[in-house]
């Protein structure tokens, strides 16, 4: 059965995929912001900064509303939520894995215990 997703991986992937954004997220995080806030600690315009947060809200990351003249932003967990799922299937894969390669690292070292034992045996 093929999962429903609200917001697409991709553009949430792509919010992600950029360091800017990812500060914006992590500023986010302490809780909600103005625009202005948000653009501080860049050295960048704030058309580039409402850039940025358009592809966010786009990706469903971060929700912007207005309050008069104000813009504010806070972080939505839903996207996040649909980019955690789809990344723990591959969490889940990779470790199982690497416990497949740790027990076949074990019986080959094992083996070489083995061959050094028989190789030590006086005649």
């Amino acid at each position: 059965m093929v999962k429903y997703y609200t917001h697409s991986l991709d553009s949430i992937f792509m919010a992600l995929a950029d360091a800017t954004r990812r500060s914006i997220l992590t500023r986010l995080m302490r809780g909600e912001a103005t625009v202005g806030q948000l653009a501080e600690p860049f050295h960048i315009s704030l058309p580039a900064i409402s850039k940025h947060l358009k592809i966010l809200e786009q990706s469903g990351l971060i929700l912007r509303r207005k309050e008069g003249r104000v813009q504010k932003c806070e972080l939505r967990g839903e996207a996040f939520k649909e980019a955690s799922e789809w990344v723990e299937k591959y969490r889940i894969f990779w470790e199982s894995q690497f416990d497949e390669l740790g027990k076949y690292l074990d019986s080959q070292k094992e083996e070489e215990l083995q061959k050094n034992k028989k190789l030590q045996k006086p005649k």
